[in-house]
């Protein structure tokens, strides 16, 4: 006999499969279960473990829609056994809490990499399509730190952005946030431009992030601050300066480097142009909550599995946290701290905390090149490259504070 609850089930999965952008819910994409969204612009694909986005796919106009983010070259090859949990569904953006390593016991936790958040099952709570938005809502029960985080993915019908939030109940305490973007490389040297909102200064790990005992290499030197981006120290003598606003470059190399900002009343940003297929990834953030960027420069320098030499990615990594320390660097004095800048947040387990974030893409013309400056006002971004061309969209950035479209 078919209960009422049953009754209800299947009245819910009927919705599901016949609204509006919420067609085929359920889905698979390189070997990890998950959930579609769509919207005019966007087919979006999250994975159930670790919630990560990837494949998204922006139609920009072309005959190919663009699908800017990376995907571990593993997800298809059947691999079991890894080490660290978030190397099985690898790609894309992710939500880490806490954001990093996480290696250490801090206060009796211990934590994954990345934290639950990034390696956990998710779970569905709700799709739904209406007034021109499409929204699909997660959510997971942390155990390391009692608490529940809700992840909510939001597409408005007529804009190539993904509108991202998450809510952080029931925790209390100092913790490291960040969402990690990882783009794909072109396969032409320098094929990114990597551009940004004014930071203060930029850093060096002050640790070895890639050691050559584990099959890793790094050519950036250990915790120098810099202010240009192209100009960034390394550990040769020979070339003492490096270029890490364009990617990929440095072949057999993987780096970490990190850019800290002060509050603004606009949205700070992070922009990556890639002219030779005609598009602009760009994020915006509140940098009062995320005054950090961290760059994740992967050009084929770990060579343990399941890398094995082949990976090649960028990071544009939106945070609250010291590089990839995890929690425990995180919390203690570092060298963004000392310097003025958060590098956790504080959670109080009677008020719930939300972490607004946007990213989307734009197709750019010939002789775009790269980003100089963003321009804000009137619901629209306005992004003007270095040969002062010019591109107007609309992005519903005031996202970032009320969490509203």
């Amino acid at each position: 006999m078919t209960t009422a609850k049953n009754l209800a089930i299947a009245v819910l999965v009927s919705m599901l499969i016949t609204a509006p952008g919420c067609s085929g819910v359920e889905s698979t994409e390189y070997s990890q279960p998950g959930w579609r969204i769509k919207s005019d612009k966007i087919d979006l694909f999250v994975t159930a473990n670790g919630g990560h986005l990837a494949p998204v796919r922006f139609d920009i106009g072309a005959d190919s829609p663009v699908q800017p983010y990376y995907i571990s070259p593993w997800q298809d090859e059947g691999l079991t056994g890894f080490g660290d949990p978030i190397l099985v569904p690898l790609r894309g953006n992710w939500f880490g809490m806490p954001f990093g390593g996480n290696g250490d016991d801090v206060n009796g936790e211990n934590h994954p990499v990345h934290g639950e958040t990034a390696s956990s099952k998710w779970r569905f709570v709700d799709a739904a399509s209406g007034g021109g938005v499409t929204t699909l809502t997660l959510d997971l029960e942390t155990k390391v730190r009692a608490g529940r985080v809700t992840k909510t993915l939001s597409l408005v019908d007529g804009q190539s952005v993904i509108y991202t939030s998450h809510k952080i109940e029931g925790n209390a305490g100092k913790m490291s946030v960040g969402y990690h973007c990882t783009l794909n490389s072109p396969e032409e040297e320098g094929g990114l431009r990597i551009s940004a909102s004014a930071f203060e200064f930029a850093m060096t790990c002050p640790t070895v992030f890639s050691d050559p005992a584990d099959g890793a290499y790094q050519a950036l030197a250990l915790g120098e601050k810099f202010t240009d981006l192209t100009k960034a120290p390394t550990r040769f003598k020979d070339a003492p300066l490096a270029d890490v606003s364009a990617f990929p470059l440095r072949k057999g190399y993987a780096d970490l480097v990190q850019l800290v900002k002060k509050p603004s009343p606009s949205p700070a940003w992070t922009a990556a142009t890639c002219q030779s297929k005609g598009y602009l990834w760009f994020s915006l953030k509140d940098a009062s909550v995320m005054p950090s960027t961290l760059l994740w420069i992967a050009n084929q320098g770990r060579h343990d599995s399941p890398w094995n030499g082949r990976n090649r990615c960028l990071g544009l990594e939106e945070l609250c946290g010291f590089f990839a320390e995890g929690l425990g660097g995180s919390s203690k004095p570092n060298a963004i701290n000392q310097a003025g800048f958060p590098t956790t947040v504080n959670l109080h387990a009677s008020k719930p905390t939300t972490i607004n974030f946007i990213e989307g893409l734009v197709g750019v013309p010939e002789g775009f090149e790269n980003v100089k400056t963003v321009k804000f006002g009137d619901g629209k971004v306005t992004f003007v490259s270095i040969t002062g061309k010019a591109i107007a969209i609309d992005v519903n950035y005031g996202f970032l504070q009320t969490g509203k479209l």
